[in-house]
């Protein structure tokens, strides 16, 4: 080990780190809304770098086909609900419709501009917007009618969720790992460091996004009604806020940066079906680290799995995950005793 060593180390790291803090993030922002604790979200990461490649391959990704499904499963569970609610069809059919349009609309596009070969940007454009598209359905499909379980159930259902989404990952993408070209095809030299524009358009747009989450919550009419409805569901329900709007605000949240986080991790790492498991883990302990409840603590955490990742895989590389999710424990053990408080009291 030695300073040229470690300063690589330390960006590649820092380049990991980025985007465990966009998923982290997702995983505080999703459970302060819907106290779900959103373990699939690296499922999403995984679809986006795998949609991109199909894509790149001039072929229909398997995600458009599976978008239609599960839209229409949940057109079909909307209009049986209005129609429970109000017992008239005209707002059932209407519901259904709200619900399906969108992601056929969205699937269409793709469908057809699939085979034409367009230019990296506009296919990385489509990958999210079909991405993106599963977060509010994930939610109405799985999570809606189960949300006054307890958390335990939610966790339950996240499990399930995930065995499912990579089920199907590997039906529609098959178990060969791909590998995206870069956005940025430049080396800059920086003393020890070659750095490489694809670490440039990592930093940069998680950055970017960081300040725009920020700006979102604080400045925004729909910011402040998630963090409403996260501060307290009842009275948010009773200020007019739709818990349910706030649930799949926050999905299709997780979902966009989810594909986001798949798109620029994508060219640095072969991603399979599976991959995505490992990446979510990971944004899960940097979004432990923060409490599951602060951003900038979950940020903190993020950067630093990626640091001690970086280093345990030089020293330690055959332990380099039990390195990382080592981490939890102290971290849990902390919290608990800082707590004040013993579970008899509850």
């Amino acid at each position: 080990m030695d300073f040229s060593i470690a300063s690589i180390l330390l960006l590649d790291g820092l380049t990991n780190g980025a985007i465990y803090a966009l998923l982290g993030m997702c995983i505080v922002l999703v459970f302060t809304v819907t106290r779900v604790i959103f373990i699939p979200q690296g499922e999403f990461v995984a679809y986006g770098a795998l949609t991109l490649a199909i894509f790149q391959t001039g072929q229909v990704p398997g995600t458009v086909w599976l978008l239609l499904i599960l839209a229409a499963a949940a057109a079909l569970m909307e209009l049986a609900s209005e129609w429970r609610h109000r017992g008239r069809a005209a707002p059932a059919f209407v519901a259904a419709l709200r619900t399906f349009v969108p992601a056929a609309v969205v699937a269409g596009i793709s469908a057809w501009a699939a085979p034409r070969g367009f230019p990296l940007l506009v296919q990385a454009l489509l990958t999210v917007c079909i991405v993106t598209a599963f977060g509010p359905l994930v939610y109405r499909v799985a999570y809606q009618s189960l949300a006054g379980a307890s958390t335990l159930v939610l966790l339950i259902v996240s499990v399930g969720v995930h065995f499912a989404m990579t089920g199907l990952g590997l039906l529609f993408f098959g178990a060969e790992g791909f590998r995206n070209p870069s956005f940025w095809d430049m080396r800059m030299p920086l003393g020890p460091l070659n750095v490489s524009g694809q670490a440039l358009v990592i930093f940069g747009v998680s950055a970017a996004l960081i300040v725009v989450l920020w700006l979102f919550f604080e400045r925004s009419l729909y910011g402040k009604a998630l963090r409403a409805t996260a501060v307290n569901r009842l009275g948010a329900r009773l200020m007019g806020i739709s818990t349910q709007g706030a649930g799949r605000l926050s999905f299709a949240l997780a979902a966009f940066l989810g594909a986001l986080s798949g798109l620029l991790i994508g060219p640095t790492t072969t991603v399979f079906y599976d991959s995505g498991f490992l990446i979510g883990l990971k944004g899960f302990v940097a979004g432990v680290i923060g409490g599951l409840a602060s951003y900038p603590g979950a940020l903190i955490g993020a950067l630093s799995v990626g640091v001690i990742e970086a280093f345990g895989s030089f020293w330690a590389s055959a332990f380099k995950e039990v390195i990382v999710f080592t981490i939890i424990l102290p971290v849990l053990l902390w919290r608990s005793l800082a707590s004040g408080h013993s579970d008899e009291e509850h």
